[in-house]
């Protein structure tokens, strides 16, 4: 298979950890035949400084031509101030827009030898393997914002068909794996999650009879993933409650330097990133931690490239390494002698090899 790549290395660590996913890929690519071409563009911080935008016509080009983007983090002290008119954020959201992918998914399962790592109890982590999906392209971030001297607002709001599509790749997923699904919401106070809801209901009335369907309010959801986080299969919600569950979730694995994601729309070119941040405190050290993006490399294989069995290989090889006791600094315990970002991606390669 031949496939064109544009990589977004970003901000913080993000040049670190998407060096070691592009070295992934190529070893994928070695072993099993293929050509793996990739196109390099800025984004975020990076693209105010080059070209004062955070994300450049060349950037949105390169998207639109490739099979696949591969994202490493944005942002930073350096562009932090909430009052300025360009941000490194508004490359992201204009690339998510610029893409269309509206399914944002995020797994979180938990590594029996990083159970320790995490801050949760032992017991409460057994058998956690939940898959997150979170409307990516609507609600409050893209909703209009206004500001005045003495008050301010932003708009959340939500089209039928955002909902019914968001809630089908859910409930598909769902229908693969235990068959249950729970919808995140707030339906309590906000109209915009009843009505999210009322769609809910009846999307799954009509198609996925099948499949078990729970409403949990927001609040009590991030309850429930710190106490009793197994009982969860496949969650869908609307985009800020999904941006903030997904880290806490994050937690159960002991590090977000662990988790990846894809973001998905009607087209195979899908976005893949790890789920941490540009982590401007550890950037330059060479201490990040690549599996997230790693793993988020496995998504592309699988979801962009229909390549499952090298996708399975590459979790597979994560997993080894993990089992024969590497840890970077984030996920490693008292006793280990943490490794570096390379040393991490080399052992991986290596047991791909």
């Amino acid at each position: 298979m031949e496939a064109l790549i544009t990589v977004l290395p970003g901000d913080g660590i993000g040049p670190e950890v998407c060096s070691a996913g592009t070295e992934v890929l190529q070893a994928v690519a070695t072993k099993y035949g293929h050509r793996f071409e990739y196109s390099e563009q800025l984004i975020g911080g990076a693209g105010i400084d080059a070209e004062m935008d955070p994300f450049p016509a060349a950037t949105k080009s390169s998207c639109a031509e490739s099979d696949a983007v591969l994202l490493g983090a944005v942002g930073g002290p350096k562009w932090s101030d909430p009052n300025a008119t360009i941000r490194p954020e508004q490359g992201l959201l204009a690339l998510r827009a610029a893409m269309g992918v509206f399914a944002n998914i995020r797994p979180v399962k938990i590594l029996d030898e990083l159970a320790e790592a995490s801050p949760i109890k032992r017991d409460r982590l057994n058998g956690v393997d939940i898959v997150v999906i979170r409307e990516l392209t609507g609600g409050i971030y893209f909703g209009e914002k206004t500001r005045t001297k003495d008050s301010a607002s932003d708009l959340c709001i939500y089209h039928r068909h955002e909902v019914e599509r968001i809630v089908r790749v859910a409930a598909n997923l769902a229908r693969s794996r235990r068959g249950k699904l729970c919808s995140i919401d707030k339906a309590n106070v906000l109209e915009s999650s009843r009505f999210w809801r009322d769609v809910t209901v009846t999307t799954m009335e009509a198609e996925f009879a099948d499949v078990e369907l729970e409403h949990m309010l927001v609040d009590a959801a991030a309850m429930h993933l710190i106490n009793r986080p197994a009982d969860f299969d496949v969650m869908v919600t609307e985009n800020m409650f999904g941006d903030i569950l997904t880290d806490e979730a994050s937690m159960l694995a002991g590090s977000m330097g662990m988790l990846p994601s894809a973001s998905l729309g009607e087209s195979k070119c899908g976005l893949y990133e790890p789920i941490h941040g540009s982590a401007p405190d550890i950037a330059g050290r060479g201490i990040a931690n690549p599996c997230g993006m790693i793993a988020s490399t496995a998504l592309l294989l699988r979801h962009s490239l229909g390549l499952d069995d090298e996708a399975a290989d590459v979790e597979a090889a994560i997993r080894h390494v993990i089992s024969a006791g590497v840890r970077t600094a984030d996920i490693a315990g008292p006793g280990d002698s943490p490794v570096t970002t390379t040393e991490m991606a080399n052992a991986i390669i290596q047991q791909l090899r």
